[in-house]
């Protein structure tokens, strides 16, 4: 056999000399590479009618209105589910708004009572007439928005940055966690995050944390404004997996017991804590033997300030969050001796069976044309902010601030149910943007009942169909017509103003909500503990002096009266009575036609009452639009 060890070695050589070239040449290219401009990650360029940046409880009505105003939506949300607080965060009891339950939100609520068998089916925990699965929102919410055709939705893409041309918002950019970018260029834009944050990138002013007195003269604000927020909730889900299980969680870093120990009575030794632990979790029991746990009381509140953070510090921040609610669930298993009660494992498609995002109860706060109050809650009827409603809310003022840093002592009122006025969404300066969510333009103090879900679902129905009307008319938002954004919301069974006491399926409701909007008629306010109240006492008997008054007011406003001998047609009333009035109502106008309401008769001597004096005016005077009266 042929053998040469020199040859081998010498082809042993070459091999090595050209692996080490073929290497070298790689090398070269690779830092000639890197010192080159590389080509950009992809990218995707789209355009829309109305851009909503955040899915959740504001955002997804903010783009069925806007759609069924027959504009194209596209709505960008990073957590795969819509619905905000509803569902990503887990917040699946409804605070307030339970007598009041209009437009979108009551349209939610009632896909919920089909769903799980009538209200009934939905009273489970003492919290609230209205819990839920998380799970069951999230496909509630997917079905309304699968029924609107001009509706896009986009998952998984985080803000970056906001497109501002000449003070004018055209778009933003977004990344998803591949690195991708995309490009949305928009007509108008919704804010409809939890932060505020295409608010705070555009360039609009806006606040963070407790008001000054001298900014917003509530008596019961500080002196000096704090840079502190309220607490935020990382919610849980358990499951009740039977008695004899053990679905205990392993011990989270840094447990402590003791934190926890008067989150209810079994083991707390102040008396002044009277629930029971039972009690507590029955606070947020949901149909089919789940809970949410979202405990105030020495539970899992936990304070930071993410407000001004990256979206990585973000995250960072509310892991520590997410750590200390699992400290709290830990508690109820191991040390309350609820083992059997484990995270619910048919909620969240996440690792660890925890929610997608925390409930975060305040964000940045926008610098509106109008600042709504607890002085506009106390007293409504103080300016003129009333008629320009667009969302009520019964709640009263809540605040989550035990795990603040700051020692804060504040006194709330009782407040009576409240109407949210158009121009807390509207900034002062940029064009192009609506603000939605919680990020509206209130104080830090009345946010405390502004940020529950209905009225936050109720605003982001308003921004939707005020985005709708600019785009229709080519207008800046600041020029859209509050009275036909009003009309577009009435249409849909909203209120206007919180009248408890009169229901959308009256026929008297539009025209009780239109005068009332004009200042004709007043509501009595009447706090009531968790769900405040307005009367308008529909069927209440005027006294003719009532009649002359509100007569008065609706004549006034009517911009077009040029005669003001009209107003002696109304000392002319001495009997009050539904024919008299009207044929008060036809020598001042005599053009306009009998009001067409089912039952409805304007003759006899019948006494007047407030629905019927409502219905009447509307219909002649029309102060809400303000009609031209018959020369």
């Amino acid at each position: 056999m042929f053998s040469c060890s020199s040859c081998f070695v010498s082809n042993l050589s070459d091999i090595v000399v050209m692996k080490f070239k073929f290497y070298l040449v790689l090398l070269i290219i690779w830092i000639e590479m890197g010192c080159q401009p590389q080509p950009e990650v992809d990218s995707e360029v789209i355009t829309t009618d109305l851009m909503v940046v955040g899915g959740g409880a504001s955002g997804f009505t903010a783009a069925i209105q806007a759609a069924r105003l027959g504009k194209k939506v596209l709505v960008l949300e990073e957590t795969p589910w819509l619905g905000g607080m509803l569902t990503s965060a887990g917040v699946s009891a409804i605070d307030g708004n339970h007598r009041l339950p209009g437009g979108l939100w009551g349209e939610f609520r009632q896909k919920l009572y089909d769903h799980y068998g009538g209200p009934g089916s939905l009273a489970t925990g003492w919290v609230s007439n209205t819990l839920f699965e998380p799970h069951v929102g999230h496909e509630v919410i997917s079905e309304m928005i699968a029924a609107e055709e001009n509706i896009t939705v986009k998952h998984g893409w985080y803000l970056q940055e906001a497109i501002v041309k000449n003070n004018q918002l055209t778009g933003a950019i977004f990344e998803n966690s591949l690195g991708q970018k995309l490009e949305i260029n928009a007509i108008v834009s919704i804010d409809a995050t939890e932060y505020g944050d295409l608010m705070a990138m555009s360039g609009a002013d806006y606040f963070i944390g407790l008001d000054p007195r001298s900014r917003t003269e509530e008596s019961l604000a500080p002196q000096e404004g704090l840079n502190y927020i309220q607490d935020l909730t990382y919610v849980a889900i358990l499951k009740d997996y039977g008695q004899g299980t053990d679905r205990t969680i392993e011990e989270p870093e840094g447990y402590n017991p003791d934190i926890f120990l008067c989150a209810c009575a079994d083991l707390c030794d102040d008396t002044t804590v009277t629930l029971s632990c039972e009690q507590m979790l029955d606070y947020g029991k949901l149909p089919n033997d789940k809970y949410m746990i979202n405990w105030p009381n020495e539970g899992n509140d936990y304070y930071t300030n993410s407000l001004e953070m990256t979206h990585e510090e973000r995250r960072e921040a509310f892991e520590e969050a997410k750590l200390f609610t699992l400290q709290f669930v830990y508690f109820i298993q191991n040390e309350l001796g609820y083992k059997h009660l484990g995270l619910a494992d048919d909620e969240f498609d996440t690792p660890d069976l925890m929610p997608y995002i925390p409930y975060h109860r305040e964000s940045r706060r926008l610098d509106g044309l109008v600042m709504f109050t607890v002085n506009d809650m106390l007293y409504p009827y103080r300016n003129e902010l009333y008629k320009t409603g667009i969302a009520v809310g019964d709640y009263p003022l809540d605040h989550h601030r035990d795990k603040n840093p700051a020692i804060i002592e504040i006194t709330f009122p009782s407040v009576p149910s409240f109407t949210i006025p158009w121009g807390v969404m509207i900034p002062k300066s940029i064009n192009g943007l609506i603000v939605a969510e919680k990020s509206i333009s209130v104080s830090s103090l009345a946010n405390g009942s502004t940020r529950l879900q209905p009225v936050v679902m109720l605003i982001g129905q308003a921004a939707g169909a005020t985005a709708a009307l600019a785009i229709d008319s080519e207008v800046p938002v600041q020029m859209v017509l509050v009275r036909e954004v009003q009309e577009i919301l009435l249409e849909n069974d909203n209120w206007l103003l919180p009248f408890v006491d009169i229901q959308p399926d009256s026929s008297y409701f539009d025209a009780i909500q239109r005068i009332g909007a004009s200042g004709v008629i007043k509501g009595d306010g009447v706090p009531e503990a968790w769900a405040n109240r307005t009367y308008i006492y529909p069927d209440s008997i005027m006294s003719t002096d009532e009649i002359k008054e509100g007569l008065q007011v609706a004549l006034k406003k009517n911009e077009f009266l040029k005669d003001t001998s009209v107003f002696e047609f109304i000392d002319t009333l001495t009997t009050n009575s539904v024919e008299n009035l009207h044929r008060l109502l036809q020598q001042i106008d005599t053009e306009l036609p009998t009001p067409d309401t089912p039952g409805f008769s304007v003759s006899g001597n019948d006494p007047l009452d407030r629905k019927t004096f409502a219905l009447l005016v509307d219909a002649y005077l029309d102060p809400f639009n303000g009609i031209k009266l018959t020369e």
